[in-house]
């Protein structure tokens, strides 16, 4: 049978090279070097917590490989996949460094693929909590503070930094739900799919990394995940003008 030679390291090649042309095309402009620092601390909190909430999940399910190896944290710097955080900053959607869980080690009684889809579908739900969180302090800012502050430096910088915070992790959020490996999306389908399906996922693997790649690389990715962010942002904030009387 005909086979890819293609892993993740070479995905991460590919990537990784894209990504050096883009950020040599930011370096050259000012604006969007700006954009990027302004990004950062949102970066760092979605992907924080995304990995965070799976390693969470499992632990709660029964298995303990996230504590261990140290992934039970808030320390950004246990959670950073280099790639996909380079990434999430210039394309407004990536990941973080997987946590590795073992579903033998679950003691609920649930399967083990249930088990995985409910690990996998943590990271994206807690994205989007973290956008409503975040949304919620937008609109209270913009509802309570003084028009001094709204357009002094200081009051411009912060709503900018909330806001990056709030697409960051909506996009975050709404790209893993792609139903594609390596992404949370893959396995959280899987419980849903008949067997056939799920021997078809597997096998071909390899496949479905460079479709991975393509949809990135020619931005259908983008446009399909675009509208998703959209929906969710405009929910998002018609939840903190409802609860604000904005």
């Amino acid at each position: 049978m005909f086979s890819f030679n293609f892993d993740k390291r070479t995905m991460y090649i590919i990537i990784g090279i894209m990504l050096l042309f883009i950020l040599i095309q930011y370096a050259t402009n000012p604006g969007q070097l700006l954009g990027l620092l302004i990004s950062a601390p949102g970066v760092l909190i979605a992907i924080t917590f995304h990995e965070f909430a799976h390693g969470y999940a499992a632990y709660k399910l029964g298995d303990d490989t996230a504590k261990r190896q140290g992934r039970l944290s808030l320390n950004p710097f246990a959670h950073l996949d280099p790639v996909g955080t380079l990434m999430l900053l210039v394309a407004g959607f990536g990941w973080g460094k997987p946590v590795e869980v073992d579903p033998r080690n679950y003691t609920r009684k649930i399967s083990m693929e249930k088990g995985e889809a409910i690990v996998s579908l943590a990271g994206p739900l807690m994205n989007f909590i973290l956008a409503i969180i975040f949304t919620l302090i937008y609109c209270a800012i913009y509802k309570f503070a003084s028009t001094a502050f709204m357009v002094s430096t200081v009051g411009t910088v912060i709503m900018l930094l909330i806001s990056s915070t709030i697409s960051i992790n909506i996009g975050l959020g709404v790209f893993n739900l792609i139903p594609l490996p390596p992404l949370d999306g893959s396995k959280i389908i899987m419980p849903l799919l008949p067997n056939k399906a799920k021997e078809f996922f597997i096998n071909n693997e390899q496949i479905f990394y460079i479709i991975f790649v393509l949809i990135w690389i020619t931005g259908i990715a983008g446009t399909i995940i675009t509208p998703a962010i959209s929906l969710v942002s405009k929910g998002a904030l018609a939840l903190g003008k409802l609860i604000f009387r904005l």
